[in-house]
């Protein structure tokens, strides 16, 4: 697994006028292809008299899945370009489709690639990116007595405290990089005295 990848922050539009013809660049995160695909047809239906609706989106911490379209435009000019400003920028679980309305003026193989990868550039640029970094899922259980002071430890600390569960005792889910997993465990055990609980889960991405 990638240690940590990059996605949109957040979905919107960036528009940028070049010799006449508006390009309309709609980002939004993608957890899946489906979501991908969901998201490009409802920008299509949008923009129905648009002249060209070209999209591109990468699924997978390790980019697995990458697919883009020209919709029309000459072969490699749109989606090829749009696409790798995504991966040139590390972006992943993202999908751009960039519409066009077309001002008149031809802008030539060239252009286009500009066009459609600058537009994608700049939106970008515009709605801003995050950094998710990889993590094992971790439960810690303590009693009552030390479980708020753990808490306040964990949260002074940095540490991603996911969820708090109360019972007959308290479990705590949080989020450790691999690299912290023993030295956590050593400190757990000697605010605790050694009576609590720690138990590794799986791996997930979260905010770095």
């Amino acid at each position: 697994m990638q240690d940590e990848y990059r996605t949109v922050a957040r979905e919107g539009v960036h528009e940028t006028e070049i010799n006449r013809s508006r390009f309309l660049c709609a980002l939004a995160p993608a957890a899946t292809e489906r979501e991908a695909q969901d998201f490009v047809a409802r920008v299509r239906k949008e923009h129905p008299a648009a002249s060209h609706n070209c999209f591109a989106y990468v699924i997978g911490a390790d980019a697995a899945v990458q697919k883009a379209s020209d919709d029309g435009e000459p072969g490699g000019t749109a989606g090829v370009p749009m696409l790798q400003m995504l991966t040139r920028r590390d972006m992943r679980y993202v999908v751009a489709v960039v519409t066009r309305y077309y001002g008149g003026v031809k802008l030539g193989a060239g252009g286009l690639i500009r066009a459609y990868g600058g537009a994608v550039g700049e939106a970008l640029d515009a709605l801003g990116t995050v950094t998710r970094r990889r993590f094992r899922l971790a439960t810690v259980t303590v009693d009552h007595q030390r479980a708020g002071r753990v808490q306040n430890d964990l949260r002074t600390a940095g540490r991603a405290v996911r969820d708090v569960r109360y019972g007959d005792a308290v479990t705590i889910e949080i989020g450790l990089p691999d690299a912290d997993v023993a030295a956590f465990r050593g400190w757990l055990a000697d605010v605790t005295a050694g009576t609590a609980e720690f138990e590794l889960g799986g791996e997930a991405y979260g905010d770095a």
